[in-house]
């Protein structure tokens, strides 16, 4: 893709399966690269502004144990950001050192940190952020959410918390949140095992495959809509069309569908180097 001339790209960084049980935070995942990979208009400006680090998998040792939360050491490394160990934690030391690097590049701005789970308890989709003293930082870490909840009927802002609970003092979104400047995000990804409720229904709709990659796929399409509203990505540069003006095929829920085209673990391997090339 060819680069924006003169702009510094923002910069996304995505994990998931840090807990290895939670199998459905990789049909999201797949959602958000099958969109991002796309010929999709959107998914080109997209491209053309903003850089996404994905890791698909931070703890395959326990996938293929399977394991529901530990790795294969029998430690939860969503509680071992703050000090994860080359030996006990490589995958978690490794993708720490990346973000610390990627914090100190000025060719980008890292923005986004976001962690993908599943939740046993809860429905929809949701999310967790951090607690600032800064009221405007609080305002601002709530558009992305709410944007969110603008494009997937499953996710819910209702559900959404922000909290600086101390048991999760050692969680991604927790230290990140620390050590990352005033105008980087760190949200957890929720969703349901189980079922989602659209607003205005009482009824669970039960989760599948499709429908947790269309989270995924709305997901993605989420950042135009936070970079328009910020004046990042400007519509009316040329060739810079308003998302608006895309057909999106047909979705059950009234929201876009988009077929996945590539094989998933190519797209795996680009995403985890740079998404943008």
């Amino acid at each position: 893709c060819s680069e924006v001339e003169g702009a510094i790209k923002k910069l996304v960084v995505l994990t998931a399966r840090v807990h290895p049980g939670e199998s459905p935070a990789s049909f999201i995942c797949q959602g958000v690269i099958d969109f991002l990979v796309s010929q999709h208009p959107i998914a080109a400006i997209l491209r053309d502004h903003v850089i996404f680090k994905i890791v698909p998998m931070l703890n395959p040792d326990g996938v293929y144990l399977g394991n529901y939360r530990c790795s294969l050491m029998g430690f939860d490394l969503n509680r071992h950001w703050q000090e994860p160990s080359p030996w006990v934690h490589p995958t978690l030391h490794a993708v720490k050192q990346l973000i610390v690097q990627l914090s100190q590049d000025a060719k980008v701005g890292l923005e986004f940190y976001i962690d993908v789970h599943a939740h046993s308890t809860m429905m929809n989709g949701f999310m967790y952020g951090n607690v600032f003293e800064e009221e405007e930082r609080v305002q601002r870490q709530a558009v992305f959410p709410r944007l969110l909840c603008q494009n997937a009927p499953d996710f819910s802002f209702s559900n959404t918390s922000f909290n600086r609970d101390v048991v999760k003092a050692g969680t991604g979104r927790r230290f990140l949140g620390g050590l990352l400047d005033d105008m980087s995000y760190c949200y957890t990804l929720e969703v349901s095992f189980y079922s989602y409720m659209a607003a205005g229904s009482t009824a669970p709709v039960p989760y599948t495959e499709d429908t947790y990659m269309n989270l995924g796929r709305n997901v993605a399409r989420t950042f135009l809509d936070y970079y328009r509203h910020n004046n990042f990505i400007d519509d009316n540069k040329p060739n810079h069309k308003s998302h608006q003006q895309y057909a999106w095929g047909h979705c059950p829920f009234g929201r876009p569908i988009l077929r996945p085209s590539f094989n998933f673990l190519t797209d795996v391997l680009r995403c985890c180097f740079n998404i943008s090339t």
